[in-house]
């Protein structure tokens, strides 16, 4: 009776674990990957209680266990990839899992001696393990808090696949009847509450970084646009140029203006011309990648850094921006009005570094604007075939209204 009470402890912990991740889901906000880690607790206290009160000597205790069990590693695997933005192989998962079930159930009715068994469920959740640890390699985040993650994930896959093994080499067979009394299940319980209270810190550090990334991104993007102030756009841009000059990546800066803003303000009034700004940067953040870094560093005036992109291809995603503006029609507007926009574009030059680059890019701007807007110009040298028809002056604008 009292080691079942002790043997209690640990899912008594991952009961407080999950509760601790659904707060911190609900009161957070936050994404649903810790909803995933508060699953990853409540599936592994209920396989735990169910292998410690229920009667190991019954063909079904092992199954139940292994299903929660199962579920509780894939539902970290979804979390963990999911956080990062990776895949996580649910159909992998769902295929280790199933030929685990069966082979199982091959090894309970055969034979009473739980060895074999034992070592099937643990290789599935070492090799579920290591699925989850190939989608991880592959994700572009490598913060420190991120490599906690892999060599967490690291661990846990050595774990199952290597600690059966060991333990087993040592105490040979195990009837059902008695796995409680066994080396291996002391084993087992020591190292599954470190295993559960280590992962737990872990998970909460990343949930913790997330949610101060996540306020510090908030406190340094535009309210009306969703975009960069200016401030964080130029120092992110500043650390990915240094980035791009020692990966020897190429970069493109591409610098716009929405065109006769002035008119739009004093026309039809400054929440028209929010809508505007606020349009506009949806089609910027629409139309750029996620390697890509865009910003407000003006009142109408945006910015965007092209990662591993040459002047060519900036231009063609410039192109796509004006065009996507151009037929966007602007609240507070007549339907049948449409705002456009010009463009700058520089490629950088090696060894180049922001303050160049932006004022060769801010250069061409000023040529688009002066060659009759609604263009893109590219380092000074203005492509003639992008110009479409201009939007209304100013005072054909005023005429309209009147």
């Amino acid at each position: 009776m009292r080691e079942q009470i002790i043997g209690l402890i640990t899912p008594l912990s991952a009961v407080i674990f999950c509760v601790l991740f659904l707060v911190i889901w609900r009161r957070g906000k936050m994404d649903n990957y810790v909803l995933a880690f508060a699953a990853t607790y409540f599936f592994f206290t209920v396989g735990f209680t169910v292998t410690h009160l229920l009667d190991t000597a019954s063909s079904y205790v092992f199954h139940l266990t292994q299903f929660f069990y199962s579920l509780s590693v894939a539902s970290a695997i979804w979390g963990l990839t999911r956080r990062v933005g990776q895949p996580p192989y649910l159909g992998a998962l769902l295929l280790v899992y199933g030929l685990s079930a069966a082979t199982l159930a091959v090894a309970v009715a055969v034979s009473a001696d739980i060895s074999s068994r034992l070592i099937i469920v643990n290789t599935g959740y070492g090799v579920m393990y290591v699925i989850g640890l190939m989608s991880l390699l592959n994700a572009h985040r490598r913060e420190a808090i991120d490599r906690f993650v892999i060599f967490m994930h690291v661990l846990l896959a050595a774990q199952f696949l290597i600690r059966p093994v060991v333990t087993l080499m040592f105490e040979g067979s195990i009837i059902a009847s008695e796995y409680r009394e066994s080396i291996y299940y002391s084993v087992v319980n020591l190292s599954l509450s470190i295993i559960s209270l280590s992962s737990a810190l872990v998970l909460l550090g990343a949930c913790i970084y997330d949610q101060m990334v996540a306020v510090r991104e908030k406190a340094e993007l535009d309210m009306l646009t969703g975009l960069r102030t200016r401030r964080a756009f130029e120092q992110d841009v500043i650390a990915w140029l240094e980035k791009a000059k020692q990966e020897a990546v190429p970069v493109s800066l591409v610098v716009a203006d929405i065109d006769h803003f002035k008119a739009v303000n004093d026309v039809y009034g400054h929440q028209t011309g929010d809508n505007a700004i606020a349009e506009f940067g949806e089609v910027i953040r629409s139309t750029i990648r996620d390697t890509d870094i865009a910003g407000r560093i003006g009142g109408e005036e945006f910015c965007v850094l092209a990662w591993n992109c040459d002047g060519a291809a900036a231009m063609a995603m410039a192109e796509r921006v004006r065009r996507r503006f151009g037929d966007r029609a602007i609240e507070g507007m007549p339907e049948d009005h449409r705002l456009t926009a010009s463009f700058g574009v520089a490629g950088r030059d090696e060894g180049e570094g922001y303050g160049r680059l932006f004022a060769r890019c801010d250069a061409a701007l000023y040529a688009a604007k002066q060659g009759g807007r609604n263009r893109i110009v590219h380092d000074g040298k203005m492509d003639k075939n992008n110009v479409v028809t201009e939007w209304r002056g100013e005072d054909e604008l005023r005429a309209a209204r009147a």
